[in-house]
């Protein structure tokens, strides 16, 4: 497993943008528009680890994510989730099951799911390399609850 992103959602880019970079030090190293889902998602890293960010997809970073409709960021929604990618996204799934975890958005298309923790925070898993085909039980596993 290893450690990817922690995400936060953002008001103002802008603000954002002078808080963690100006001011905290982080530099930004990508950032993606996506028109259709009206989002900007912008990843910052710490300087001793822009030039890892630039060509290692596992260098750590944060991800700020601007959604373009306002929306009122209450109980904590404006944190989102911390992110892992794992070598195997099913085994991780079905060991985490098999320990008692709800897997609240199963790995339906091979690459993606979300688990929470015991204090509700949102945890991310993501494939290593390509999505894997999908299998059952997960292709027609339902969502459970909130992630």
């Amino acid at each position: 497993m290893h450690y990817l992103h922690t995400m936060v959602r953002v008001t103002d880019i802008d603000q954002s943008l002078d808080f963690y970079c100006n001011k905290l030090g982080l530099k930004e190293v990508r950032r993606v528009e996506n028109e259709q889902g009206r989002y900007t998602l912008i990843f910052l890293a710490a300087p001793n680890d822009v030039e890892r960010a630039k060509s290692d997809a596992s260098a750590p970073l944060v991800e700020l994510t601007y959604n373009w409709d306002p929306e009122d960021y209450s109980g904590g929604r404006n944190f989102g989730h911390l992110a892992y990618r794992v070598d195997d996204i099913y085994a991780t799934c079905q060991r985490l099951m098999d320990a008692g975890v709800t897997i609240n958005r199963p790995p339906r298309d091979g690459r993606m799911a979300f688990v929470k923790s015991p204090d509700n925070i949102s945890i991310e898993l993501l494939q290593a390399g390509d999505a894997k085909p999908p299998a059952e039980p997960w292709s027609s596993m339902p969502n459970s609850g909130t992630w």
